[in-house]
């Protein structure tokens, strides 16, 4: 599996999202921002984009991710 292949199942799992992925092998580092992360805990803001890769975590086609998610707005200001 490779970054690419990564995005692409966070896209289409949720597809309202910008993401960006670095990683390979089985170690990957997901940036997710949209508005959908607004007003939510930070547990829930992890299962929405763990659920786009469950499959995959299990059959061991990715072993690690880190997380990180933004709204719009928090990206924004990150980035300024």
């Amino acid at each position: 599996m490779d970054a690419q292949t990564v995005k692409g199942l966070l896209e289409n799992h949720l597809p309202e999202c910008e993401f960006h992925v670095q990683g390979e092998g089985s170690n990957y580092n997901i940036t997710a921002v949209g508005d959908v992360f607004d007003g939510l805990r930070p547990v829930k803001k992890q299962q929405l984009v763990y659920a786009a890769l469950t499959a995959n975590i299990a059959d061991g086609s990715i072993h690690a991710v880190n997380i990180r998610t933004f709204t719009p707005d928090q990206w924004q200001a990150q980035r300024d």
